[in-house]
């Protein structure tokens, strides 16, 4: 079946699956979402606040405690970016001091140099407060965490340096300049900092980046990834490998997220073709896969060697339904509101959606953070929340005719 039809039939039954699911309309679908998500906050924030300064919740423990993780990880953006998402889901002032609050503890992230993810830590939280109230000192923040984000742009290989290869777990892989396909989703730090400030520095480095990245990141299938290692003076792939993933061959499921995710927004600012033509191939990729199940939140790797027993991953689903309805205002008719409604719903069943005050008083069960690493399985991660509330709020958006929060 070609991709057109595919969409096309995928959202038809989309359609089909959800009106037999629920005879709810759309607001009171959202409704009953917003509610939930700030029943789920008000809880987490109780305790953030009881704390008497600010800790940042990411995941759960194996005894089911909440685990905090300091402003250096590359997760410290997404809550504070929720507690944003929060305020323009509700309009409450509650969340909107919160989010000030939680995202101005962040303030010293944007002089880090030493990892990639600065893009996420500050794009989550600054510039999503930023999108929405238009606060100058958070512009200052932005373009200055691009500035640091910069430095690692390796000008010989053309593209952002990941991590760096004398430190931790990654010094014992043998990679020169590791690119991980996660790095797709800081370009959109660099494109708004050249539209902040007008240096189009910003704007050349994120090109260049996406332009490598797709050329050597994917597959003929086009599934991608995870870890491609450059040679530093020309730019040679020396090795394509995995770290997140089952095994180098296969795809992990997150790692198709980013990249349909992460093209999505480079059309956005660069409105070059070839990059929303890559978020679609990627999409089609997954949508073909034998291993996608029917609700369309994927196993954590779609060759993972225990399908069906395998766990899910709510993280990768959320950010391609995010992805999903953006990509609908660059192709409307092609089912993709269709198709992101459908993990959407899926999402908030109880089979993914937690019951009021458990699951660390986050909103959604199984997620996988890595498991080579033996690390997050089968929990709730904050950054699955931070891009479910987001596919939320441009559902709502698409309905009411109105633009992306990125346009306002």
């Amino acid at each position: 079946m070609k991709k057109k039809n595919l969409v096309k039939a995928l959202g038809l039954l989309a359609l089909a699956l959800t009106g037999c699911q629920t005879a709810k309309t759309t607001d009171t679908f959202l409704a009953e979402e917003i509610a939930n998500i700030e029943v789920q906050h008000t809880l987490q924030t109780d305790l953030i606040e009881a704390n008497g300064s600010f800790i940042n919740p990411r995941t759960i423990d194996k005894e089911g405690k909440i685990v905090y993780v300091p402003i250096d990880d590359w997760t410290s953006g997404f809550f504070p970016g929720s507690m944003w998402l929060d305020y323009e889901l509700t309009g409450n002032e509650k969340w909107k001091l919160l989010a000030e609050k939680y995202t101005e503890s962040l303030d010293s992230v944007k002089l880090l140099k030493w990892h990639h993810d600065v893009g996420f830590m500050i794009g989550c939280s600054y510039l999503t407060g930023y999108r929405l109230c238009h606060q100058p000192a958070y512009k200052e923040v932005i373009v200055e965490a691009a500035k640091s984000l910069s430095t690692r742009f390796r000008p010989g290989a053309g593209v952002i340096q990941s991590w760096n290869t004398d430190r931790g777990w990654q010094s014992k892989r043998g990679w020169e300049c590791p690119v991980i396909i996660d790095n797709m989703m800081n370009l959109e730090l660099l494109f708004e900092a050249t539209r902040l400030s007008g240096d189009s520095t910003f704007y050349h480095i994120a090109t260049s980046h996406a332009d490598v990245t797709m050329k050597n990141h994917f597959r003929a299938d086009n599934s991608c990834y995870h870890v491609v290692d450059y040679t530093l003076k020309d730019g040679k792939v020396r090795s394509r490998q995995t770290a997140q993933g089952y095994a180098d061959e296969s795809s992990w499921a997150r790692g198709q997220a980013w990249a349909i995710y992460g093209y999505t927004v480079c059309y956005r600012y660069t409105h070059e073709p070839a990059y929303l033509q890559q978020a679609e191939k990627t999409l089609n990729f997954i949508l073909n896969n034998k291993n996608m199940p029917q609700d369309l939140v994927p196993y954590w790797d779609f060759d993972a060697p225990d399908i069906p027993a395998a766990p899910r991953d709510a993280s990768a689903a959320a950010c391609t339904a995010s992805a999903l309805y953006e990509m609908e205002g660059y192709g409307p008719g092609k089912g993709y509101k269709e198709l992101a409604d459908k993990i959407v719903y899926s999402l908030s069943t109880p089979a993914y959606k937690a019951e009021q005050g458990t699951n660390g008083n986050f909103i959604l069960m199984h997620s996988v953070g890595s498991i080579p690493h033996g690390a997050e399985i089968d929990v709730p991660l904050n950054y699955a929340d931070y891009y479910y509330q987001e596919a939320l709020i441009r559902k709502r958006n698409l309905e009411n005719n109105e633009p992306f929060s990125f346009e306002k």
